[in-house]
């Protein structure tokens, strides 16, 4: 462990094994950083912090500050970050409120400098969250999701697994698994067949996926029969039930398709 003497340091927080806080940065005392991780100068961890291990913290970045929600009234909550997360410059990550309790980022991902986690976000594992992307309250962010740089989420939405956000996108509507968005008003522009393929999906399966999108986005206007068609004709592959399972539960509605 090596802890500058710049540093302060809360003498109730829980330091782990070969931790490295550098100079300047304040750890409050309810907080839990995990073995190996690494926390940059000017950093601030206040009360709530869960930090994983081998995480790295970069300066300015100031995670579990309370919420900017006025509803907010003290409540014991958590801002939790997994294990070899990176966390850029002047990044904040507010700690959650009684809707969900905490704010979470899984383990192996990076938000990069000047990104905000809002109240009750919850991001998956190895998700990549780019510059200057801000998250409104309870957002949920699902595993290998990218979000380009300046993307701003209105609360409540969804984001699937392995999507693509372009930058300087408005997400004002849930964003399904696999594909790649862009565009104003936010639309589906393909399948993000570059990013499943380094993930080792096979051809079968990339293709399967575009089928799928192909008749709730092209072959059909109304999502519902869309849906259910995709039902019938996929019945039972995991691709079929992870975009029908997001589509159904999403009660305020997907993004549109391009068509539109």
């Amino acid at each position: 462990m090596s802890i500058s003497k710049l540093a302060s340091v809360h003498p109730d927080a829980r330091i782990g094994k070969d931790v490295v806080i550098e100079p300047f940065t304040s750890i409050a005392g309810d907080v839990v950083v995990g073995d190996g991780t690494w926390i940059g100068p000017n950093a601030t961890i206040m009360d709530g912090a869960r930090i994983g291990h081998h995480c790295r913290i970069f300066p300015g970045a100031v995670i579990s500050a309370i919420p900017q929600d006025l509803k907010f009234a003290g409540e014991r909550t958590t801002a939790e970050v997994g294990d070899h997360t990176t966390i850029r410059e002047c990044v904040t990550i507010n700690r959650g409120t009684t809707d969900r309790n905490r704010t979470a980022v899984g383990s192996h991902s990076l938000l990069m400098a000047y990104v905000h986690l809002a109240h009750d976000c919850l991001v998956g594992n190895h998700a990549v969250i780019a510059n200057s992307v801000n998250l409104a309250g309870h957002v949920t962010i699902d595993d290998w999701a990218i979000l380009e740089g300046n993307v701003a989420v209105q609360q409540f939405m969804h984001i699937g697994a392995h999507s693509f956000v372009a930058g300087a996108s408005l997400v004002r509507k849930n964003v399904p698994p696999f594909v790649k968005a862009a565009r104003e008003p936010l639309s589906f522009v393909g399948v993000n067949v570059v990013g499943l393929r380094r993930r080792g999906f096979d051809d079968a399966s990339v293709a399967r996926i575009e089928d799928i999108y192909r008749e709730i986005f092209v072959r059909n206007s109304n999502l519902e029969r869309a849906v259910q068609n995709v039902e019938q004709l996929f019945k039972g592959t995991p691709e079929q039930l992870l975009i029908t399972e997001f589509i159904r539960n999403s009660p305020k509605g997907i993004m549109r398709g391009l068509a539109e």
